[in-house]
């Protein structure tokens, strides 16, 4: 029998632009920083329209490539560790909206991962983490009875914590997974009164830290988020 042959799919001519411009970005030709080339320039260069180019540019503005503003040219971005989560973001609360199961993984990877960077924290914090620790807790507490400011300030205590890593990466995945959460949180933590129980466990975690107690650190971590993540549910 003869083997059918392959078909060779025709692609849009906006990918094939999409391609060559990520090929700029990623081979520093364009760096962090840069005016994108005009959209008559690209036109000319690339032998294309104006429709596949922006819709090229749109692609490359989607994955956090490039920044788009109105009446002004397109500029190379400087890729971080938070806006390669972003990218994921809204796929990310989909696939929560979508599953019970998803949440409580997440829910579980929270307490694995922040157990660690409590001991982590315990370990390499200077004066200064500590008082900056501090000072989110005191701005926490102000915000008793305000949802919106008291969670803003429950996420950096938690992102502070994970900042004194000193990696990029735990901080950027921190500040995704409480974003990610964030949507099942601020009404059950408020109804069901447990602000004041938030404060006093995130002191316990603080005069840990500021111990230097690194198990003891991460023993306070895991017990707040173990009973915390009741408060997490769809």
């Amino acid at each position: 029998m003869t083997k059918p042959a392959e078909q060779i799919v025709r692609r849009k001519l906006s990918d094939e632009v999409f391609d060559r411009l990520e090929r700029m970005i990623t081979s520093g030709e364009l760096k962090p920083g840069d005016e994108m080339p005009s959209e008559r320039e690209l036109m000319e260069r690339f032998g294309v329209g104006r429709p596949a180019i922006r819709e090229a540019m749109q692609a490359l503005a989607g994955k956090g490539l490039v920044s788009i503003s109105h009446g002004e040219r397109a500029r190379v971005l400087r890729l971080t560790a938070e806006s390669l989560f972003r990218q994921v973001d809204l796929t990310a609360k989909i696939m929560l909206q979508q599953s019970t199961d998803s949440l409580e993984h997440l829910k579980a990877a929270r307490i694995f991962f922040e157990k660690g960077m409590a001991h982590e924290a315990a370990l390499r914090a200077c004066d200064s983490d500590i008082a900056d620790l501090a000072e989110i807790l005191e701005t926490q507490r102000r915000a008793l009875g305000d949802a919106e400011a008291f969670i803003a300030a429950d996420m950096a205590f938690h992102t502070r914590i994970a900042a004194i890593s000193g990696n990029p990466i735990f901080r950027g995945l921190s500040e995704a997974m409480l974003a990610w959460l964030r949507t099942y949180h601020t009404d059950m933590l408020i109804w069901t009164g447990k602000e004041e129980l938030t404060l006093a466990e995130h002191r316990d975690i603080l005069e840990r830290l500021a111990a230097r107690d690194a198990d003891g650190a991460e023993q306070a971590m895991r017990k707040h988020l173990e009973r915390s993540a009741a408060l997490y549910s769809h």
